[in-house]
């Protein structure tokens, strides 16, 4: 049953801004996603087209060329798995992974710190928290708890 101080003095019920504040958070989920979604549709792009960029990029970090178009390929199937909301915890995971060697490899090289090594870092932020926030089901499991 209605509220009826909710009803007089027009203050939305709790239900009401329960129901805004999902929608504002799949909105956020959905923006954070996509600028994560389109760093990572550029990237595996550029390694499957393999511009010479790319191609000096990937080979200073100690890679042989032959290694970009697999990459590309292995980035590609992760985004899908990302962007179907059925399998997005899955392509999450994955990307998690795929990041960690990328972490690894820039520590191995000796990469300045904020710009590049923990580069990886700010773009699983994006993919976790994008999802986090457009998928109540995923905040059950990954509450965040209020202060004590």
């Amino acid at each position: 049953m209605p509220q009826t101080g909710a009803a007089v003095t027009g203050a939305p019920s709790e239900l009401h801004r329960s129901a805004l504040s999902s929608r504002k958070a799949l909105w956020a989920g959905r923006i954070l996603s996509g600028f994560a979604v389109l760093f990572l549709g550029f990237d595996a792009t550029g390694k499957l087209l393999q511009p010479p960029e790319f191609v000096e990029g990937t080979t200073s970090l100690g890679y042989s060329a032959s290694v970009i178009f697999p990459l590309g390929v292995l980035q590609v199937v992760c985004l899908l798995f990302y962007v179907i909301p059925r399998t997005a915890v899955l392509g999450a995971v994955l990307w998690t992974g795929y990041l960690g060697g990328a972490i690894a490899t820039h520590v191995r090289v000796g990469n300045p710190l904020f710009s590049h090594t923990l580069f990886p870092i700010y773009v699983a932020a994006l993919i976790w928290g994008g999802l986090w926030l457009r998928d109540r089901r995923l905040r059950a499991v990954l509450p965040l708890r209020a202060a004590e």
